[in-house]
């Protein structure tokens, strides 16, 4: 695996890597990897002849008050466990490679930025939008993957790549995969690590609450109802306050007062102790 910090020699790398017309995935992250991004890159391998994942913790994407500085870094840990699973390129630029003095354009969708998460955190996707944009062009993948855990962000990505006509080589070639969650149906989460013992355990009270509201609107419930239910099972489970927990369409992100034809999502951010805590379920 190479380790790349330079983007003349990550060019050269990509170059390197599609000669013979191999095709080159891209998984972005910002480290602190756990079984949640391995999956990403796995699915990543079984897609394409070879693999780049980037590691950036991106300061666009971050509010006032936010967690840039205490989000965890471990570079090398990181760097071991990708070289396990037979990554080709990791691409691991410094704030100023991706920023460079003088650097003044920003991505923004939108409409699709304005509820659910980017409600609580004004400008946090103009953030997300900008590097993924970057990354893409940096890379020049064929594929790109994320996990469905983010799906606000994933939706963002999709509209972006289609509004700005990004030259990826196919249709579908932004890729969500299924979030990984622990036994008891939590989200992998590099966050999660913010979270004592107890509240750990408390933590699954997430899951349990939206499978909960799920079954409610399968079963004919009102909308507004299984919601309240929803809030007020995290509340009593021990969530200091709830951002937001909204059915939506998977597509749009409109607000959806009931089931209809179209796909929907059951969408939660919660706070429990010094973590913020976001998950989202299909459905059907």
């Amino acid at each position: 695996m190479q380790t790349i910090y330079r983007l003349e020699d990550l060019r050269a790398a990509v170059a390197s890597s599609k000669i013979g017309e191999k095709t080159l995935a891209l998984v972005p992250t910002m480290g602190a990897l756990h079984e949640g991004h391995l999956t990403l890159v796995r699915r990543a391998r079984e897609l394409a002849d070879a693999v780049a994942v980037s590691i950036f913790v991106n300061p666009r994407q971050f509010g006032p008050g936010e967690d840039f500085d205490a989000y965890p870094r471990r570079l090398e840990d990181d760097a071991a466990l990708l070289r396990a699973e037979g990554v080709h390129l990791l691409w691991a630029p410094s704030p100023d490679v991706v920023y460079p003095e003088g650097f003044a354009t920003t991505v923004s969708v939108a409409g699709l930025d304005e509820p659910l998460c980017g409600a609580a955190r004004p400008g946090h996707f103009d953030g997300v939008a900008t590097v993924v944009c970057k990354l893409f062009n940096q890379v020049q993948p064929d594929f790109a993957l994320f996990g469905e855990k983010d799906w606000q962000q994933l939706a963002i990505i999709r509209r972006m790549a289609r509004d700005l006509d990004l030259a990826f080589p196919r249709a579908e070639a932004i890729i969500g995969v299924p979030t990984v969650r622990e036994a008891d149906g939590l989200a992998l989460s590099s966050r999660n690590q913010y979270l004592t013992a107890a509240e750990r355990a408390q933590a699954a009270a997430l899951p349990r609450a939206i499978q909960a509201a799920i079954a409610d609107l399968r079963a004919g419930a009102d909308a507004d109802a299984a919601l309240e239910d929803l809030r007020t099972a995290l509340l009593r489970g021990g969530f200091a306050r709830v951002d937001y927990a909204d059915l939506r369409d998977a597509e749009t992100l409109e607000a959806l007062d009931g089931l209809g034809s179209r796909p929907a999502r059951v969408l939660v951010a919660a706070h429990l102790g010094k973590a913020r805590l976001i998950d989202n379920w299909p459905v059907e």
